[in-house]
C-alpha cells in the first residue's frame, strides 16, 4: 500500500521504478489500470512516456516496450469489460471505498453515452476515464467485436504514441528526461483538444436557431 501510494503522489521515480522493475512492472501497471477498477489511480500516461525516455537512453528496447504493453492494454480493456459485462448495473450501487468511487463510474458513463464507442478510443488518453469505460461499454452490452475493434485500435494507438514520443524526445533533446512532468501535461492536452471539440460542437447543435427561437 505504501509503495502504491508513492507512485500514485509521484514520490516514487518513475525512472527508477522501470528501471529496477523492467517490462514485468510495466506490463503489470498498464494491466491494471486499463482492466481492474483499483488501477485508475496509477500513473499511465506519464508510466509510458518514462518507459519510452529511458528506452530512449538505451535502459530498454523500444520494441518490446510495444510488443508487450500493447496486449496488455488491450487484454486490460477486455477484463474491464468482461468485469462490466457480468456485473452489470449492479456496480453502479457499489459502496464506495479506498478502490472504488462510484462518481468516476457515472462520469465515465455520462461521457460514454454522448460518443459512443469513440469513447473507448478517445479514453485512453483520459487519466481515469481509461480505467472505467471498458467496465461501463460491459455493462451497457456493447457487441464485444465493436468493442475489441476500438480496444484494439486505441490500444495500439495509447502504447505507441506514447512510448515512441517518449523515445523520439529522449534520443532527440538533452536532458527531456528531467522535464517529464512537462511533456506529460502537453500530451494530456493535446489528447483533450478532439474531446472539447466534440463538446462545443454538441452544445452548438443543441443552441436554439432563430427560426426557431420563440
Amino acid at each position: 500500500m505504501e509503495f502504491l501510494l508513492d507512485l500514485a503522489t509521484g514520490r516514487y521515480a518513475l525512472d527508477d521504478l522501470i528501471r529496477a522493475g523492467g517490462y514485468a512492472v510495466l506490463v503489470a501497471i498498464v494491466f491494471t489500470e486499463t482492466g481492474l477498477l483499483v488501477g485508475f489511480f496509477l500513473p499511465g500516461d506519464s508510466l509510458l512516456i518514462t518507459a519510452g525516455l529511458v528506452a530512449g537512453s538505451g535502459g530498454l528496447n523500444i520494441w518490446w516496450l510495444n510488443v508487450l504493453l500493447i496486449p496488455a492494454a488491450i487484454v486490460g480493456d477486455s477484463v474491464g469489460y468482461a468485469i462490466g459485462f457480468r456485473t452489470g448495473p449492479r456496480i453502479f450501487t457499489r459502496e464506495d471505498s479506498l478502490f472504488f468511487n462510484r462518481r468516476h463510474l457515472i462520469r465515465t458513463r455520462e461521457f460514454y453515452e454522448r460518443y459512443g464507442g469513440k469513447t473507448i478510443v478517445l479514453a485512453r488518453f483520459i487519466p481515469i476515464l481509461r480505467t472505467f469505460a471498458p467496465v461501463v461499454a460491459g455493462v451497457g452490452q456493447m457487441a464485444y467485436r465493436r468493442f475489441l475493434f476500438f480496444n484494439v485500435f486505441g490500444g495500439i494507438g495509447w502504447v505507441a504514441g506514447l512510448t515512441w514520443a517518449g523515445y523520439l524526445l529522449g534520443q532527440t533533446v538533452p536532458n527531456i528526461d528531467q522535464h517529464v512532468h512537462l511533456v506529460v501535461i502537453v500530451v494530456i492536452v493535446l489528447s483533450v483538444l478532439p474531446i472539447v471539440g466534440e463538446i462545443i460542437k454538441a452544445r452548438r447543435r443543441k443552441r436554439p436557431t432563430p427560426a426557431s427561437a420563440p
